[in-house]
């Protein structure tokens, strides 16, 4: 995407930025430097207005999704017992907790904002609950509330991101085109949104693209935050980075360590119970 742009940018009227979350890899590091070098410009570092670490310790852990991270912190602050119990039943007993009890209970209209779009996760978390803090939090105070801070401050009328449409993901089907406008100011576009991993690769090839090592040695297929519980590959990750930078992996443990060993149990369950079903049939 950087390449796109800066190709286009004829006039240098682009600044560039990242998020400094206070939890990155050492090769991204590198890279925005090689970045920087090469394409002559300045990629301004924001810093989170909570680093990851310190929204942890505060709020919780992220495990398995935002969504659901989401609503079991809501559920978490009325301390919700994670009983199989009707929606009814549950609202007279949380009343301000309706939108996470919809979740707990499959009410809400679409199917991926249910619990069930989890598979065995709502019995995985009746048989062995929470014990720790779940948030999805870090996300918003390192990330969102940083770039929405960015661009509400600074007189700019176009915000270009890369999402693909090919990723799948939340992110990536909130959109229907790669551009769009908005009542904030300013417009976003989204240069890759219609390529293909195919057409990545073409472009790679042509332009004589070098990607961080985190994709070229540590084997990564995309990065985020370093070793988040949310990605899911995220062992892979945990495995490259104890090879290739042991004190990241010290660090995401001593911050992540519960999230790690919940989502291996709730894997576990999940194993257990679909060979059930199998002996079964």
């Amino acid at each position: 995407m950087l390449d796109i742009v800066w190709r286009c940018d004829k006039d240098n009227k682009v600044e560039y930025v990242w998020f400094d979350t206070g939890l990155e890899y050492q090769a991204t590091k590198d890279h925005l430097k090689y970045l920087e070098n090469k394409y002559g410009i300045k990629i301004i570092p924001y810093k989170a207005i909570k680093p990851i670490p310190t929204t942890c310790r505060q709020y919780g852990q992220p495990f398995l999704s935002k969504h659901v991270s989401e609503m079991i912190r809501r559920l978490q602050r009325y301390n919700f017992k994670f009983k199989d119990k009707c929606f009814e039943e549950l609202y007279k007993e949380y009343p301000k907790c309706k939108s996470a009890l919809e979740w707990w209970c499959n009410l809400k209209k679409s199917p991926a904002f249910n619990i069930k779009q989890n598979k065995w996760l709502k019995e995985f978390l009746i048989e062995s609950p929470p014990t720790f803090a779940i948030s999805n939090l870090c996300c918003k105070y390192a990330k969102k509330d940083v770039a929405h801070k960015l661009l509400k401050e600074n007189d700019y009328d176009l915000q270009i991101v890369g999402v693909r449409k090919a990723e799948g993901g939340v992110r990536a089907t909130a959109y229907k085109s790669c551009f769009d406008e908005n009542g904030s100011g300013y417009d976003n576009y989204r240069p890759l949104f219609w390529y293909k991993d195919s057409d990545k690769q073409e472009y790679d090839e042509h332009y004589e693209i070098v990607h961080s090592k985190c994709y070229t040695e540590y084997g990564f297929k995309r990065t985020g935050c370093a070793c988040c519980p949310f990605g899911r590959e995220c062992e892979d990750e945990l495995k490259a980075v104890n090879i290739f930078e042991p004190k990241l992996f010290k660090a995401v443990n001593n911050i992540f360590g519960d999230s790690y060993e919940y989502t291996r149990k709730y894997r576990e369950f999940y194993k257990e119970k679909e060979e059930e079903l199998k002996s079964k049939k």
